[in-house]
């Protein structure tokens, strides 16, 4: 689209047409009192040259995970993509088209939809799933206003500390106006123990939120949770690592309800934090509750095979009080990206992906935790993520000194949890080498007296 500024003329040309004097005319309903009544205190205008020289001067106060080694987690994560996602998702047919409100010209991208449906159901053994969602974190939230209405519970959802913070947060924030409460069971020991969530659940519970594997890396015990929350008529809802899946058992077969994940992992790069993809899926009794899309498959009235979108619960559809969510969009072109990206991994190659990422960890585990200084926080199961201890409780001061040495080494934990201001957590992903990893330790081992 090319650019074209309104000079004098065509001011003059829309001013007359709307019968305003000048532009503050325009803004005269605003009290004088509020208005700013002087410039934007901005630096003098540029030239071209001198605004992409400065510009990149600022973009390259930025470190890539391209420039550095990257050890980062916490649920952004540096996975290979295969170059044939970029290629298709860059196709002009993806990339300029719109929401699909008239199947008839929509076909590709409903046929897309209802294909990325499909997997993420054979990825998490759920019956139905939307798409989609704009991060892990909506994702969440959406899923436990999704068990406050199935169950008509709207009192209280307990979670565990080692679901994701800043997950919590947004369920929080949801809640800021409404009447429901949201109970955080303590994780001392990495997972959340099975007696204290026992306590806290109870028959005014809708939902039972926890992650696997959890904030830490840890796992959970997802059985006996989706046992214990069903036990006092709540739902069991799950956030994923969708990685994982390539390994551990489908929450699906393990008695979950609702299966929420970030699938920045599956054909995303990091992109300095998004945007990024909210993945759900849920049993089929609660299809009518989910929020977002739901392409489904049919046939024309020539008999070929076609496809539609079977449900569109939102705002912009149906009245306002009646939707599911005030989600009103769906991150089309990152479901278009996973739904590539696993058609290439395939079923094997997703579980080599996931056994390379386990192998690696458990390998810079070991390797990180051989010297004094540096040992591991909780002595749990876990799959690409861990969490480090520093026993001179000087986190900051060693990551940067990693920074400086070429490594993004680690997230350190006390911004989140003061109790652990003295912890960091690493995530291993197939991309790291042996070499990286032993540098990486190399280097933060060297500091130890």
């Amino acid at each position: 689209m090319s650019y074209t500024f309104h000079t004098s003329q065509d001011q003059r040309m829309m001013l007359e047409a709307i019968g305003a004097a000048s532009v503050d005319d325009l803004f005269a309903g605003i009290p004088a009192e509020i208005r700013l009544g002087r410039s934007l205190a901005l630096p003098p205008a540029m030239s071209e040259l001198e605004l992409t020289r400065h510009l990149s001067e600022l973009a390259a106060r930025n470190a890539s995970a391209g420039q550095k080694v990257c050890f980062l987690g916490g649920g952004s994560y540096d996975h290979f993509v295969p170059a044939v996602v970029d290629a298709l998702a860059s196709r002009g047919e993806f990339y300029t088209s719109y929401t699909p409100y008239q199947p008839e010209v929509s076909q590709g991208n409903l046929q897309v939809m209802f294909e990325y449906q499909t997997m993420i159901c054979q990825l998490t053994g759920m019956d139905v799933s939307n798409a989609s969602l704009y991060d892990g974190g909506s994702a969440a939230a959406e899923a436990v206003l999704l068990c406050m209405s199935v169950t008509k519970r709207p009192c209280k959802v307990v979670t565990a500390a080692s679901v994701h913070p800043e997950y919590r947060q947004i369920i929080a924030t949801y809640f800021a106006h409404l009447d429901a409460e949201l109970v955080t069971v303590g994780t001392p020991d990495g997972v959340v123990s099975l007696d204290e969530l026992a306590g806290a659940v109870d028959e005014q519970t809708a939902c039972v939120l926890l992650q696997q594997p959890n904030f830490f890396g840890c796992l959970e015990d997802v059985a006996a949770a989706a046992e214990l929350a069903h036990r006092h008529g709540a739902l069991l809802a799950l956030a994923v690592d969708p990685v994982s899946l390539g390994l551990l058992k489908r929450p699906g077969d393990l008695g979950v309800d609702v299966v929420v994940a970030e699938g920045q992992g599956l054909g995303t790069p990091l992109l300095f934090g998004g945007p990024y993809l909210g993945i759900m899926a849920c049993r089929e009794q609660f299809l009518r509750r989910m929020p977002g899309r739901i392409a489904g498959q049919t046939v024309d009235r020539r008999g070929k095979r076609c496809w539609v979108l079977t449900l569109q619960t939102r705002e912009q559809h149906i009245r306002r009080e009646k939707a599911t969510s005030n989600i009103c969009t769906n991150q089309g072109l990152f479901a278009l990206r996973t739904a590539i990206h696993l058609a290439v991994l395939g079923p094997q190659g997703l579980r080599e992906t996931a056994e390379l990422c386990l192998q690696k960890a458990h390998y810079a585990c070991t390797r990180i935790t051989a010297g004094k200084r540096l040992t591991r926080a909780f002595a749990q199961p876990v799959f690409k993520e861990f969490v480090v201890r520093d026993g001179d409780g000087e986190v900051r001061e060693l990551l940067q000194r990693a920074y400086e040495a070429g490594f993004l080494a680690g997230i350190p934990l006390g911004r989140w949890y003061p109790e652990l201001h003295d912890c960091f957590l690493v995530a291993v992903t197939e991309k790291r080498t042996r070499e990286e990893i032993d540098r990486w330790s190399d280097c933060l081992l060297q500091t130890e007296d």
